[in-house]
């Protein structure tokens, strides 16, 4: 039986090993702000159940199944921001926590209507794919990120890490959104960047520039 939990670890790492991370418990346990015994009885429980595979050294991958679910899961999420926002109006930086809720209570009759209905390409509304991306298939579209964006270019907001609440209600209050349209003017000595977004400048810091992805404009 998938219980909602075991769709949460699966998912969890499924994200992490796309974001290109090292998947061990210690990963797992700061992803889903659980006690380290905690994912040691759940990671038991899923390799009995032959969806994830424990290495030696404690690495964890998933098997074919549980990167099937995992998928399967991504997609459903994906689906339901769009939903949230497409059809219902709400605010691009709420619907990611919105979704971690509603994700395990859709049917796979509702779900299907949701795929007749948006399609399954189009990206969410923090500007990602329905199928989570690495760093390096991003920047194979010619992405980058803001952090390494050249100054005195021009670029627009193409996709931002969405699992950080904090995070997004702070770039939306600065006019960083996807599809906004952002200058670089400055590398400044303390590492920040000096941003203009429309008619404001500002500042912004190593640790938000890193999390946002970038298309140049010519």
């Amino acid at each position: 039986m998938i219980t909602v939990s075991k769709e949460d670890y699966l998912k969890a790492i499924h994200e992490a090993e796309s974001e290109g991370e090292s998947v061990i418990s210690a990963t797992l346990a700061h992803w889903l702000k659980v006690s380290p015994p905690a994912v040691t009885m759940a990671l038991r429980r899923l390799r009995k159940d032959g969806l994830v595979k424990v290495q030696g050294d404690g690495h964890v991958t998933l098997s074919a199944a549980g990167r099937r679910i995992a998928r399967k899961l991504t997609l459903r999420h994906h689906l339901i921001e769009r939903m949230l926002n497409e059809m219902f109006g709400m605010e691009w930086w709420k619907v990611h926590d919105e979704a971690e809720r509603l994700e395990h209570a859709v049917s796979p009759d509702f779900e299907a209507k949701l795929l007749a209905r948006l399609g399954s390409g189009g990206a969410c509304p923090h500007g990602n794919l329905s199928e989570v991306e690495s760093p390096a298939s991003r920047r194979r579209r010619g992405l980058v990120l803001l952090a390494e964006a050249a100054p005195g270019k021009t670029y627009r907001v193409s996709g931002i890490y969405e699992r950080d609440r904090d995070l997004l209600q702070f770039l939306e209050a600065r006019g960083i959104r996807p599809g906004a349209k952002l200058s670089l003017i400055e590398r400044n000595y303390d590492k920040t960047l000096s941003i203009k977004a429309g008619p404001r400048q500002m500042i912004l810091g190593r640790p938000a520039a890193d999390r946002v992805w970038v298309s140049p404009l010519s």
